[in-house]
């Protein structure tokens, strides 16, 4: 079998590291379940995002535990959070900060910057399409670059520094859509259900009553590091990335095939594969696996990928959706 240059590193060392991460793993996994009912589908792509070194955007109606679930990530990861409450009249200063002026005894004047809530490890943007786009793009340069810029001088973010972002449908009323530049920051797009009937009887007996469970914390902030530096050396088989490539290259409006000329109006960029090649090692490490494997990039592909691409008046006319679309061109890897 044939691996891309990750597997240069000695593969012992990659083997006893990979163990001991899937232990805590498995340990975060158990004090997540502690607090969040149902929903598994979208804590395992959450805390893969995390693993990955990502950011994730959580989209859902409300009362759905997306907030929640950001908190319950913060405590057990050991990550310094904060939460930024998305509103119509929210500011960028009231994100990144702003300069403000003193005045010393003597009467000399200086201005002295306050740092804003953005920096934190971890920082919970909540229902972030309640705000302008002019505040929503005040992330931009932090989600990328790792650091922010106030009256031309640089200011570094903690790290690590990761952004998991609420957000509530788009046709309801009051939210604006995030620019397109945004979106392809967030390493994935992960969408919230209505729980199923057992899960929900669990959240009405748990939370409801006088006492109620609270997560503890597993590991440091330098341990997550440890992790994710350890997922960037996970050996990728030659035919996970050929499947990223087909995929990725497949969703893009000059691409031979049909849904590409007829739907597709435009497509993921190189991040998207970026994305694919992370996630895929995470959610094999996730699962206790050493390597990646197709079947992870099929169960990555719609929430690295739906947030990418859009459609065209076509596809509306056919009553084609994005996810629809996605499925199709995930089939066609086999």
């Amino acid at each position: 079998m044939n691996f891309t240059a990750a597997s240069k590193i000695d593969p012992d060392a990659v083997i006893r590291a990979a163990d001991q991460a899937a232990s805590d793993i498995n340990l975060i996994r158990q004090q997540i379940g502690q607090v969040i009912y149902g929903q598994e589908q979208a804590v395992e792509n959450t805390l893969v995002a995390l693993l990955a070194g990502g950011h994730a955007l959580l989209v859902g109606v409300p009362g759905l535990a997306k907030t929640r679930l950001v908190e319950t990530l913060g405590t057990v990861l050991g990550l310094d959070e904060k939460r930024i409450q998305f509103t119509p009249d929210l500011m960028p200063s009231d994100i990144i900060g702003s300069e403000v002026m003193d005045q010393d005894s003597d009467g000399r004047r200086s201005f002295r910057y306050i740092k804003g809530p953005v920096f934190a490890q971890l920082l919970m943007a909540d229902e972030i399409n309640r705000a302008s786009p002019r505040t929503q793009s005040a992330l931009l340069q932090a989600m990328q670059e790792y650091h922010v810029s106030v009256a031309g001088q640089r200011h570094d973010l903690p790290s690590p520094f990761h952004v998991l972002a609420t957000q509530n449908p788009l046709e309801q009323e009051g939210t604006y859509p995030l620019p397109e530049a945004q979106l392809d920051r967030f390493l994935m797009q992960i969408d919230l259900d209505y729980p199923d009937i057992d899960a929900e009887r669990a959240v009405l007996l748990n939370t409801t009553g006088t006492m109620q469970a609270r997560p503890a914390k597993v590991i440091e902030a330098t341990r997550l590091q440890e992790i994710q530096q350890l997922i960037r050396q996970m050996p990728v088989p030659e035919t996970v990335l050929e499947a990223i490539l087909k995929l990725v290259r497949s969703a893009r409006p000059d691409a031979d095939n049909d849904h590409a000329k007829n739907h597709i109006s435009w497509g993921p960029g190189p991040r998207a594969g970026q994305a694919l090649m992370l996630c895929t090692r995470a959610r094999a490490l996730y699962e206790g696996r050493l390597a990646p494997s197709v079947d992870d990039v099929k169960a990555l592909a719609e929430p690295v990928l739906q947030h990418r691409m859009a459609l065209n008046f076509a596809a509306r006319a056919d009553g084609v959706g994005v996810r629809d679309v996605i499925a199709k061109l995930t089939q066609a890897l086999n």
